[in-house]
């Protein structure tokens, strides 16, 4: 069914994004082919979050490897629970989009235990996946917010730590590139059956096992870094990190200069209030730059620590500096990803300081 749904539903997929123009998978070829046949057999969709990476083929991959290897692939931790993790990382992101699809993979795969065709996290019934979404839903927390002890054992940490951070970059990238939700537009009382079909059939996908470490050799080798810790004890997940992790920092380098960069990561080390006013702080922290170099900086900022706030002038100010396509994916995927590597250490660090508490 997967392969068949992928090719019946891909030209309505790839309407989904903006602002760049993803491959059609009946133009794609190399290793952007390579990754479209492994999403069509793997996940049953030619799913848009990966799509829109296509015009940036290095960083395309990347996100395959994090994606599969965190969530698809099998492993300790069943996939019921890593869609509850998407879906709550997703809810707390502020991505709607990501919410509706794995909020509707993990109704499927619960059944009446899931509430997130209705309630979201706080409607899930089964306490576990429920203490579950908590944590997830708490772990992009800033300095001094309250989180949640993680609710399940130190070994399954690589692969739900795994999962969040695939979604906290996921999330950054479907918020700057896609459209709010995956539903066609519909009446409000047809739209709980839309839901609920959605859910049966993602649900179905979902249930088929995928092996680890398929999607490894799309990327060559690299090697892990500190704050990669927590992928420790799951080769193909670490492998999955490491070698996207330097693919995308390459793919920074190349679209940012380096005091741009550095820039960008001192105001990630120490971040704005959960709530800054306008976009009056952004401007701000990128006054310093040359005027030429604003537009994207702040773009990169805004991707890494408020995406639901860009918008169409925002993308239109880097392409009137010669962003192209590539490169509006590269600088944004590089932002997310560094957002997303932190928020990962900060768990791992959370987990390991309690599982050594008496």
């Amino acid at each position: 069914m997967g392969r068949r749904l992928a090719r019946v539903t891909s030209r309505t997929m790839l309407t989904h994004v903006r602002h760049v123009t993803p491959v059609p998978p009946w133009a794609a070829d190399g290793s952007v082919g390579r990754v479209y046949q492994q999403m069509a057999e793997d996940f049953g969709v030619m799913a848009p979050p990966v799509l829109l990476h296509s015009p940036a083929p290095d960083v395309l991959r990347a996100c395959w490897l994090m994606l599969r290897e965190t969530l698809l692939a099998e492993g300790l931790v069943g996939r019921d629970a890593k869609e509850v993790v998407a879906a709550a990382v997703s809810e707390s992101n502020r991505c709607p989009y990501c919410v509706e699809v794995h909020g509707a993979t993990a109704a499927g795969l619960l059944g009446d235990t899931a509430g997130w065709l209705r309630a979201g996290a706080g409607g899930i019934g089964d306490p576990g996946m429920r203490n579950l979404a908590e944590w997830a839903r708490h772990g992009g927390a800033g300095p001094g917010a309250r989180r949640v002890p993680a609710p399940f054992p130190a070994v399954h940490g690589p692969e739900l730590i795994g999962v969040a951070v695939a979604f906290h970059y996921l999330n950054r990238m479907v918020s700057v590139f896609l459209q709010d939700t995956p539903l066609p537009p519909t009446p409000a009382g047809v739209r709980a059956g839309v839901r609920r079909t959605a859910a049966r059939i993602m649900g179905a996908l979902a249930r088929a096992g995928r092996p680890p470490g398929r999607s490894l050799d799309l990327l060559p080798p690299a090697p892990p870094e500190p704050d990669l810790a927590w992928a420790v004890g799951r080769p193909h997940i670490a492998a999955a990190f490491a070698r996207a992790g330097h693919t995308i920092h390459r793919a920074g380098e190349a679209a940012l200069p380096e005091h741009v960069r550095q820039r960008v990561l001192a105001c990630l080390a120490d971040p704005p209030p959960p709530e800054p006013g306008g976009g009056r702080w952004f401007d701000a922290a990128v006054a310093e730059l040359a005027p030429a170099e604003r537009p994207v900086a702040r773009l990169a900022l805004l991707t890494a620590l408020a995406p639901y706030r860009v918008t169409d002038t925002d993308v239109a100010d880097c392409r009137a500096g010669g962003i192209d396509d590539a490169a509006l994916v590269s600088v944004t995927a590089w932002a997310s990803l560094a957002m997303a590597r932190r928020i990962g250490a900060a768990l791992h660090e959370d987990l390991t300081s309690r599982a050594g508490e008496p």
